[in-house]
């Protein structure tokens, strides 16, 4: 059996035992021990002998400490209550329009993202602020889930993103060429949800009633409060890109500084701090046997030969390398109907990534393509976060608006789903977009 073969199988053997929900980390276990045992005709040593290498060599990984510190800034900013204060002054600026908290939402979306990296956790403590005050003032129970759904993917479009960080580990890419990549895709995501929003509430029959318009003190004291969110966005990102620190010692100084905020503005009390710091620790244990698994799928992946034998087929192939990069990301669209963002980015990520380095996409270099790519499968990873029918951003919304039917919610994020459409394509066909912030 070719090399090609074995590794199909291995990862049908892997996707098999997905649907049978088990855990997506012994899952790739289970397919990379497959791998090496089929290699090597059942002998076990060189499986355990990988086991035992790729442990250590992965968790003594440097680079793998900012996971933990942005997930305890996203844990600070969650449980402090900064996200109050951000949906606060997006009302106070845009409120009074039309339309205008749903806007809010959006807009509280990405500057609770800039600091929380995880867009479940975006999804989940914006439900809490928005969805009470969107319902208050007549918003339908359909507009205001599917709004706070959509908006809470910008928690990992908006950098810092913990799945950028794992495909910068997985393609030995820069953590910090991709976080600043990723700031002008996402901020384009937030404009084109702010225009779903205002499109959709004028197609509404029923009146949607504004908030009082704020006068400039009020607006002054609204945005002060934010100021150091903002503060701590652009230490880390600048900060990381300009070269004043790296990575872990940029999600370090973010954690403290959401500690801080978290105990002086969030009110942030024992409690909070208890579970941040569980939550921390569930998050980082599950990321990390998560990536061990991962490790021993590529490692027996490789050892059957099967992405490089795949990336050489598709280039002798003859086929268009748009045409393969369209198929890669449809490919993505069905798979985020049944898989959540972090499996689908470490199973894919190490059998596609090899096929478009291997394509010339604009005469674009291997840096630009990596980055390029890793922005695309960003962008695709989130659309399975909203799109029907295992949406997790539409099950954790829902769990909160009760009464809001979950088939409600499914339909009123389908204009959400045609702008982020819209975005892949502009993407795809400007690359410019997300690269152009590099040449600064």
């Amino acid at each position: 059996m070719s090399g090609l073969s074995l590794g199909l199988l291995a990862l049908a053997a892997t996707f098999t035992l997905l649907v049978l929900r088990m855990h997506i980390g012994l899952t790739m276990m289970v397919g990379g021990a497959l791998c090496f045992l089929a290699v090597n005709d059942g002998d076990l040593s060189a499986l355990l002998f990988s086991l035992n290498n790729l442990a250590w060599s992965r968790l003594s990984n440097y680079d793998l400490a900012v996971i933990p510190l942005f997930v305890l800034m996203g844990q600070f900013a969650t449980h402090g209550g900064l996200s109050k204060a951000i949906f606060r002054c997006a009302a106070a600026f845009v409120g009074h329009l039309r339309g205008g908290l749903g806007m809010s939402a959006i807009g509280a979306c990405a500057g609770f993202g800039a600091i929380c990296g995880s867009s479940l956790a975006t999804s989940a403590t914006m439900s809490q602020v928005a969805l009470p005050e969107l319902r208050r003032h007549n918003y339908s129970g359909r507009l205001a889930t599917a709004t706070v759904a959509a908006g809470g993917t910008l928690g990992i479009l908006i950098p810092p993103s913990v799945p950028l960080i794992i495909y910068a580990v997985l393609t030995q890419e820069s953590i910090a060429k991709l976080f600043v990549a990723a700031v002008v895709p996402g901020l384009l995501a937030a404009v084109g949800y702010v225009l779903v929003v205002r499109l959709m509430v004028a197609r509404e029959s029923e009146g949607h009633s504004h908030s009082e318009p704020a006068n400039a003190a009020e607006r002054l004291k609204a945005f002060m409060q934010v100021l150091p969110v903002l503060g701590v966005f652009l230490v880390v990102i600048v900060g990381i890109y300009g070269g004043w620190a790296n990575p872990t010692e940029a999600a370090s100084i973010g954690a403290a500084a959401c500690g801080l905020l978290a105990v002086f503005q969030g009110g942030m009390r024992t409690e909070g701090l208890r579970q941040s710091l569980l939550g921390t620790a569930e998050t980082t244990a599950m990321i990390f046997l998560v990536l061990l698994g991962a490790d021993l799928l590529n490692s027996g992946l490789a050892l059957t030969q099967m992405p490089t034998e795949l990336a050489e087929w598709v280039q002798q192939s003859g086929l268009a390398p748009m045409l393969v990069l369209c198929a890669i990301l449809l490919l993505y669209l069905l798979l985020g109907c049944v898989m959540d963002s972090l499996a689908m980015i470490l199973l894919t990520i190490p059998i596609f990534y090899p096929v478009i380095m291997g394509l010339d996409f604009y005469g674009m270099s291997e840096v630009q393509k990596s980055i390029w790519f890793g922005i695309l499968a960003l962008m695709v990873v989130e659309i399975g976060l909203i799109h029907p029918p295992l949406g997790m951003n539409l099950f954790i919304v829902n769990k909160v608006a009760r009464d809001v039917p979950y088939l409600e919610t499914a339909k009123g994020v389908l204009p959400f789903l045609a702008s982020d459409l819209l975005r892949i394509v502009l993407l795809v066909a400007f690359p410019g977009i997300c690269l152009w912030l590099l040449s600064f």
